[in-house]
This record gives structure tokens, C-alpha cells and sequence, in this order.
């Protein structure tokens, strides 16, 4: 839920409400790396990243999940049309952890989720290029002419995509579906299927199995393991925040 700036500056500890307020109206205190002056102005706790005079003011603990998420289970905190979200798979931890990007309704597997604002945003930033691997099943078998496209990078209605890599791994005769290995590092929306689709080869399912280095070994569908010390460490580098 979003609290107002100086009340979050406030229980930081870094100072009282009152001067809080002075210190946003001074110009002093940036969200997001941009400066806020208005007083108004709110944030949400452990998602944007608030310091005040250069400094990240200290937050709530923080986690850091892998999430093996299943089909038919939509990537946000609340869903008016009562579908079955994430924060439902993750209820027992006692924070509100936000996901590292999207995965759509019909698409499982890897999802990181965390209450790491500063980190979500960095991993999530076109410049840091962390590559994502799925494994998408798709109508009939590409020839290596429709692969080259994604390869060399296709057309999409919000513009050319970055060059992918893509592996023909598999195919079915009896179904006329082909198995693709895709790995990207932008995060558009629905892109694979987008991508797929644009060569005349419709996805049929689809799975994240990789982020960065990180993959779904041991995590069954439908559930999460929190990260290891070295592999928040190693993340954090991949984006460039220093230790």
C-alpha cells in the first residue's frame, strides 16, 4: 500500500516527520533516482528506492523468492476478476514481495519475486541485458529460414527486437508442434508468443526455465524457495549494485 514519503523518511529513523517534510521540500530526498518535492508525494514501501541526500534509507528485511508459477495464475498482488494470483502462492511470507518482471496467464515457470525495489529495477533496466530462457512448444516446425528471423531480430508492433538465440530442440508429428529453446533479455510484453506468432508458428505452451543463471531445479509447480546468500550477491553484480 502506498505511504506518504516523509512518513516512510520518518520511520526510517532518519528524521522526524516535520523535517522529513523540510527535506523533500529542499530537494534533498529522490525516488527512483529522480528528486520529489512535492509533499504529497507517496511511495511504496519496498518497492521504489528512497534516499535521502545520495543515501538509501534502511527498509523493511528483505526477501528474495524463485517462484515455479503454474498456467492459469495471473503475475499481480490483487485481480478484480478474482483469478488465483501470485501473492496467493506466497501468503505465508510475512512481507509483500513484488514480481522481477511478468509472466502472462498462460505461462509458467521461473518467476523471482521480491520486496528489493532498488534490485527489481535494476534487473529489470534494458541496459543490464539478463538473458531468459523458455522453452516454448509452438504449431507446426519452424524452418531454420523463420528461426533466422528471431535470430537476426523480427518486427513486432512496438518495434525490431533484439536479436535472440533459438534452438529447434524437438519435434512432434503426431501433434505438428516443434520445441523451441528461446533465450531473450528484454522484457516486452508477451513477447515470445509475439515473436512466435510473427513467423506463422502460434505458441501452444509455454515456460521460463532460466533467469540469469538461476533455474527451477528441485521447485515444483506451484511452489518457492527463498534465494541463497551468494546467488542475491551474484544477481546484485549481473545489475551493478555494489555490495
Amino acid at each position: 500500500m502506498p505511504e506518504r514519503l516523509q512518513k516512510i523518511i520518518s520511520q526510517a529513523g532518519i528524521a522526524s516527520r516535520r523535517h522529513a517534510e523540510e527535506l523533500i521540500t529542499a530537494g534533498r530526498v529522490t525516488v527512483n533516482g529522480r528528486v520529489v518535492a512535492e509533499l504529497g508525494a507517496k511511495v511504496e514501501p519496498g518497492r521504489d528506492i528512497v534516499a535521502v541526500d545520495g543515501q538509501t534509507i534502511a527498509g523493511e528485511e528483505k526477501y528474495y523468492l524463485l517462484l515455479n508459477k503454474p498456467r492459469g495464475v495471473v503475475t499481480t498482488l490483487s485481480d478484480p476478476r478474482g483469478r488465483k494470483t501470485v501473492a496467493e502462492l506466497i501468503a505465508d511470507v510475512p512481507a509483500r514481495l513484488y514480481p522481477v518482471g511478468r509472466l502472462d496467464y498462460n505461462t509458467e515457470g521461473l518467476l523471482l519475486l521480491t520486496n528489493d525495489g532498488r534490485l527489481t529495477h535494476a534487473l529489470t533496466h534494458p541496459s543490464h541485458e539478463i538473458d531468459k530462457t523458455y522453452v516454448a512448444s509452438v504449431a507446426g516446425r519452424p524452418t531454420e529460414e523463420k528461426l533466422d528471423r528471431l535470430r537476426i531480430g523480427i518486427t513486432l508492433e512496438d518495434g525490431v527486437t533484439a536479436p535472440a538465440k533459438v534452438r529447434l530442440t524437438g519435434y512432434d508429428p503426431v501433434a505438428d508442434t516443434a520445441t523451441l529453446a528461446i533465450v531473450i533479455h528484454e522484457g516486452r510484453n508477451r513477447q515470445i508468443r509475439r515473436m512466435c506468432a510473427a513467423i506463422g508458428h502460434p505458441v501452444v505452451k509455454l515456460k521460463r526455465t532460466e533467469f540469469a543463471f538461476l533455474n527451477l531445479a528441485g521447485i515444483r509447480r506451484g511452489r518457492y524457495r527463498h534465494l541463497e546468500t551468494s546467488e542475491i550477491a551474484a544477481l546484485k553484480q549481473l545489475a551493478g549494485i555494489a555490495p
